[in-house]
């Protein structure tokens, strides 16, 4: 008798983790899945209960327990009923996980042909006491190809009191012969804002105090899972008793807080390698996991490619409203260009952090990555450094918030300061500012046909069209009747843009004028020059052009090939 006391003592003594005591009993008490729940409740009001189910989705989002709540739904005293009494025999024995008529199976363990023959056996029987016979497969998409195929005629064609519920978070691993005979259910991860809410339910009925930021950090812990989320709670109470703090609970979950991230974004911004040496060093002498810091980062890079698009307050970032507002703070110095870059390099060096015997030196490489990846310019910007007039590139300015910085000569350096973001068309200034000021305004009185050619290459090279101007030069030009004719030789005809054209015309004259192209003989070009010559007057012509000898004074180097893109 004293042993028997003793036991029963024991037993009482045990404590139960918060994810089981406070697993929903009812559809009302699960947290989301609201298409899921009202799907199953009128299927059940109407009496239209399905043989099989397919319940998929990430960890912790509640499959098993919407499986044991549809049973007890379905075993009911009242039932089958959407809300269980909760009270009858049936009810309490499948909540404590023992009742001899919903059969709960793990098949990562019994994934084999003969369990599933055993099953399909079992089958065959009926209920002992309830209404139905469920049959709760945990984990299927681990059980064999040969087992599925054992069990494929049995779930298509199962009893009248045979219901099959199969849990995975591998839907795709379900052979589409199975899925086929049963109604899937894509179950989702928990919304942030309601998880947080679950959280601070929970902390409510177990006398917990936590602060928003706490319940934050717990929230992002779950990354969508309920149960991971109540697990990590369940810690954090362990650890720190009934007030809960986020600086506690991040160093309990080995999580980094927004300041510490910022210290990184701050060394962007400000473009110093040494201080992210020095963050390097400062998770090395604190014992962090460089690999959980590398992963937070992507995160944290993540979360403010968001802030910028989006602003603050969105709700696709699973974050509180006071470091939304922080983040979309932050994300302001930076263009979208920028984050998008830091966010391919931050998963980059988590890759390599998975396989690195010296993952201090590849953190440290990363993040001097970054660093040198801020100081790059965009294509648009190092152009227009080419067009200045003295050849050589112009000065090009660019601005980050108000900090600009001026290089000549080609060079092309970059200022930082507050918001703002590098690259856009408002910070670059070429040395064409004053062009349109200093361009006389244009002749109301046409040209002289011999001179059209010559008037309109100029032109259109000053705008920019080479192509055009080129086929411009080699073809004959004649006005008649406010028409302008080009005769055009068929190699250069695919350079001959109309709109192009009057664009140039319109800013010599003041006015369109009506263009006509023909293609054929150019009288000028009756003499055609042997292959080699016309290769040389190609390359003559080519190696001639303003903007490839601008190429060559700013780049240097040697010109080996030419390659005519019309051919």
């Amino acid at each position: 008798m004293p042993r028997i006391t003793r036991g029963l003592a024991f037993a009482h003594l045990m404590y139960q983790v918060i994810a089981r005591k406070y697993r929903p009993q009812s559809f009302a008490d699960v947290v989301n899945q609201e298409h899921v729940k009202t799907t199953l409740e009128n299927a059940i009001a109407q009496n239209r209960i399905a043989h099989g189910y397919i319940f998929s989705g990430q960890r912790g989002t509640g499959k098993t327990t919407v499986a044991r709540i549809l049973a007890r739904c379905l075993n009911c005293v009242n039932g089958p009923t959407s809300h269980p009494c909760d009270a009858c025999a049936s009810c309490r024995e499948i909540a404590a996980g023992g009742s001899v008529d919903v059969i709960e199976i793990d098949a990562a363990s019994n994934r084999g042909i003969n369990e599933m023959r055993e099953l399909r056996e079992n089958v065959r029987y009926q209920p002992a006491r309830d209404r139905y016979k469920v049959f709760i497969i945990d984990e299927a998409h681990q059980i064999t190809n040969e087992a599925f195929n054992a069990l494929l005629k049995t779930i298509e064609e199962p009893p009248a009191w045979a219901v099959f519920v199969l849990c995975t978070t591998e839907a795709h691993k379900i052979p589409a012969t199975i899925a086929s005979r049963c109604q899937h259910f894509s179950f989702r991860s928990v919304d942030f804002e309601e998880l947080m809410a679950r959280i601070a339910w929970i902390c409510g009925q177990e006398g917990i105090q936590a602060d928003a930021e706490a319940l934050s950090v717990l929230a992002q812990a779950g990354e969508g899972s309920v149960r991971d989320s109540l697990s990590a709670l369940d810690q954090a109470i362990a650890c720190c008793g009934d007030t809960l703090r986020a600086a506690d609970v991040r160093a309990l979950l080995g999580a980094f807080s927004l300041d510490s991230l910022e210290r990184v974004s701050q060394a962007l911004v400000e473009g110093s390698p040494a201080r992210m040496l020095e963050v390097v060093d400062e998770l090395e002498r604190n014992g962090h996991n460089l690999q959980h810091f590398s992963r937070e980062l992507a995160r944290y890079f993540r979360n403010l490619i968001v802030a910028r698009i989006a602003g603050g307050g969105t709700r696709l970032i699973a974050a509180s409203e006071a470091e939304r507002q922080k983040l979309a703070r932050i994300a302001a110095q930076f263009s979208e260009e920028d984050l998008t870059r830091y966010l391919q390099l931050a998963l980059d060096l988590f890759r390599d952090l998975q396989s690195s015997l010296q993952p201090r030196f590849h953190l440290e490489l990363g993040l001097l990555r970054m660093v040198q990846a801020g100081r790059l310019v965009s294509i648009e910007v190092a152009l227009a450094g080419l067009g200045g007039p003295s050849g050589r590139g112009g000065d090009v300015a660019t601005a980050r918030g108000g900090g600009v910085a001026t290089g000549r000569g080609g060079d092309v350096a970059t200022g930082r300061g507050g918001e703002g973001a590098r690259g856009r068309a408002g910070d670059v200034a070429t040395g064409r500012a004053g062009d349109e000021t200093r361009t006389p305004a244009p002749s109301t009185q046409n040209p002289e046909p011999s001179s059209w050619r010559e008037k309109l290459h100029a032109k259109l090279m000053e705008l920019g069209m080479p192509f055009t101007a080129d086929a411009v030069e080699h073809s004959e030009v004649v006005e008649a009747n406010g028409e302008l004719q080009f005769t055009t030789p068929k190699d250069l005809s695919i350079s001959m843009q109309a709109d192009e054209i009057n664009q140039a015309v319109r800013q010599i004259v003041g006015k369109p004028l009506k263009i006509k192209i023909t293609i054929g003989d150019v009288g000028v070009q009756e003499k055609v020059p042997a292959p080699a010559a016309q290769a040389d007057d190609v390359s003559h012509r080519a190696l001639a052009h303003p903007e490839v000898r601008r190429f060559r004074d700013l780049l240097g180097g040697e010109v080996r090939t030419i390659r005519n893109l019309k051919e």
